[in-house]
């Protein structure tokens, strides 16, 4: 093959493009990520689980702990992944007044969350004498529903720059791809929330 029919079929070769986009590496990376966040939370619960039932002196959740408040505290979360959903959906057909709306309740929904998880911490430290050095208990039920805590107050903050930027427009029908990968996060944190409140609170 002469020089001249080499070039030309190296010409007709197509360059190897990967089947990734830029959207698809974020939403590639955010379930990497939150599978790694699943094992944390899996290692801390199954933790939880053998301390307590390796110990006959373990209190019963329901003696202690308000579960009324935190059913209320579990009824917003859900509320918040159901308004999630409702701002992506008006995204995708390119509304941006709903994104807006919608995200502002969801970030609304995690901050009243928090402000519960505050009061219920104030009542079991300052009145009922719990804290993470008393018992086992005290321990992991603080590392547990702290560790979540900061879940949702890193959420609450990274909606709130997607809100920044749907304020200045940065999303359409077309790209809304941050959105999504948000809206993917959100509905972890409110899954291993539904996962603690089980395993915690009620069993």
């Amino acid at each position: 093959m002469t020089s001249v029919a080499v070039a030309e079929h190296h010409l007709d070769v197509e360059p190897a493009e990967s089947p990734l986009t830029p959207e698809s590496w974020g939403k590639l990376g955010m379930w990497i990520f939150l599978a790694a966040d699943a094992m944390s939370f899996g290692g801390l619960l199954a933790s939880y689980g053998a301390l307590r039932y390796g110990d006959p002196t373990w209190p019963r959740p329901s003696s202690i702990l308000g579960i009324q408040l935190t059913a209320l505290m579990t009824f917003l979360l859900v509320c918040s992944s159901v308004t999630m959903v409702e701002a992506l959906a008006g995204i995708r057909h390119g509304n941006q007044a709903k994104l807006r709306r919608f995200l502002l309740l969801t970030m609304l929904g995690g901050a009243i969350f928090l402000s519960l998880q505050a009061y219920e911490w104030n009542k079991l430290i300052f009145h009922e004498g719990q804290s993470i050095r008393k018992n086992l208990f005290g321990a992991t039920f603080f590392i547990l529903t702290g560790f979540h805590g900061l879940h949702v107050f890193s959420g609450v903050v990274y909606l709130g720059a997607i809100l920044v930027r749907a304020l200045l427009g940065k999303y359409s029908a077309e790209r809304n791809s941050e959105v999504e990968i948000a809206a993917l996060y959100w509905h972890f944190v409110d899954l291993i929330w539904i996962l603690v409140f089980t395993f915690v609170y009620l069993l």
